[in-house]
C-alpha cells in the first residue's frame, strides 16, 4: 500500500514537472530548447520522488490538499535534480550513469549540464514564490528556508565537505555533519515545508523538522550501506565509489551489523517524534521504515 502511494505521488510530480519543463511555464518562456531538453533529461524519467512525497504527506498531516502544494513539491524536486546534475560532473563525483541512463553532461556536454542545473535551481524559487493557495507570508518563509537548506549551510555546504573528504580523512563527527547537510537538509526541508504550507503551529513545525532530520540521517546511512553491498545494476549508477576514492562512511567505520542497528534506532526515533499525531502520521512513519530498509 505504501509503495503504491509513493508511486502515485511520483507519477503526479512527474506529470507536473513535465508540464512545467515543456516551456509553457511563465518562468521558462523563451528558454532555449536545448537547455530545456537538458533540464528535462536531468529532472524527468526516473526517481522515487521521495522528497516531494514527504512534503505532500507532511502538508496533508495538517489538512493541506496535495493540489495546493504540488508546485512547492516540484520546486523541491527541481533543487534535488539540479544537485544530481552538478554532482555527476567530472569536477565533482564524475559519474557517467544516473537512474540507468547517461548523466546530463554525457548526454549533452559539461557546459550545458552546468546551465541546466543552474536553471533548475532558479526555477525552484520561481515556483515557490509564484501566487498560489499558500499565503504570501508563508511563501516568503519557504523561500528563505529553501535557500538555507539548499545553500552553503545545507546541501551545497555538505557537498563541499564531501569533496574535502577526498583529500583528508574525516572523523566520525565530521562525517555525520557532512551527511546531515548534504542529504539530510533537503529531507528536513520537505517535512518542515509541508508543515509551513499546512499552517502548522510552531511546535508542530519543529517536530516535523526533527522527524525530517532523523529520516535524512537514515536515508544517507542506508545509501552508504547500499554503496558497500549493492552492485551498479541494482543502483542504476556506479557502486562502491566512496570506497574506491578512500572516503570513510559510517558503515565502513562500524560495519554492516552496526549500521542496521543504527537504522532501526533512527526509525524508533522517528516514531517518537510523530507519536502525538497518532494514526494520521502512519504514512509518514511508513516512509521512515521504507527509507531505512530500501534496497536500491
Amino acid at each position: 500500500m505504501f509503495e503504491q502511494r509513493l508511486a502515485q505521488t511520483a507519477d503526479l510530480v512527474e506529470a507536473r514537472l513535465a508540464d512545467i519543463l515543456s516551456g509553457r511555464s511563465p518562468a521558462l518562456a523563451g528558454a532555449p530548447e536545448r537547455l530545456l531538453a537538458a533540464m528535462r533529461h536531468g529532472a524527468l524519467g526516473g526517481g522515487k520522488r521521495l522528497r516531494p512525497f514527504l512534503l505532500i504527506e507532511s502538508a496533508a498531516l495538517f489538512g493541506a490538499d496535495e493540489r495546493d502544494v504540488l508546485d512547492l513539491a516540484c520546486a523541491l524536486e527541481a533543487i534535488h535534480c539540479y544537485s544530481l546534475v552538478h554532482d555527476d560532473l567530472p569536477a565533482m563525483d564524475d559519474d557517467d550513469m544516473r537512474r540507468g541512463r547517461p548523466t546530463v553532461h554525457r548526454a549533452y556536454d559539461e557546459a550545458t549540464a552546468i546551465l541546466a542545473g543552474d536553471a533548475l535551481l532558479t526555477l525552484a524559487f520561481a515556483l515557490v514564490g509564484q501566487p498560489s493557495a499558500i499565503p504570501a507570508e508563508a511563501r516568503i518563509a519557504l523561500c528563505v528556508l529553501l535557500a538555507q537548506d539548499a545553500g552553503a549551510a545545507g546541501m551545497a555546504g555538505g557537498q563541499a565537505l564531501d569533496l574535502a573528504a577526498e583529500t583528508r580523512t574525516l572523523h566520525e563527527g565530521e562525517i555525520a555533519r557532512m551527511q546531515a547537510m548534504k542529504t539530510g537538509a533537503l529531507i528536513a526541508f520537505a517535512c518542515e515545508a509541508g508543515a509551513i504550507a499546512g499552517a502548522a503551529k510552531a511546535a508542530d513545525r519543529a517536530r516535523l523538522r526533527r522527524f525530517g532530520e532523523t529520516i535524512g540521517l537514515a536515508f544517507q546511512l542506508a545509501d552508504d550501506l547500499l554503496d558497500e553491498t549493492a552492485d551498479a545494476a541494482q543502483l542504476g549508477k556506479a557502486a562502491g565509489k566512496d570506497r574506491e576514492r578512500g572516503k570513510k562512511t559510517l558503515p565502513s567505520l562500524h560495519g554492516i551489523a552496526w549500521t542496521r542497528d543504527r537504522l532501526a534506532g533512527l526509525v524508533g526515533q522517528a516514531e517518537m517524534e510523530l507519536a502525538p499525531f497518532g494514526e494520521r502520521a502512519e504514512t509518514l512513519l511508513d516512509a521512515a521504515r521504507f527509507i531505512a530498509a530500501r534496497d536500491r
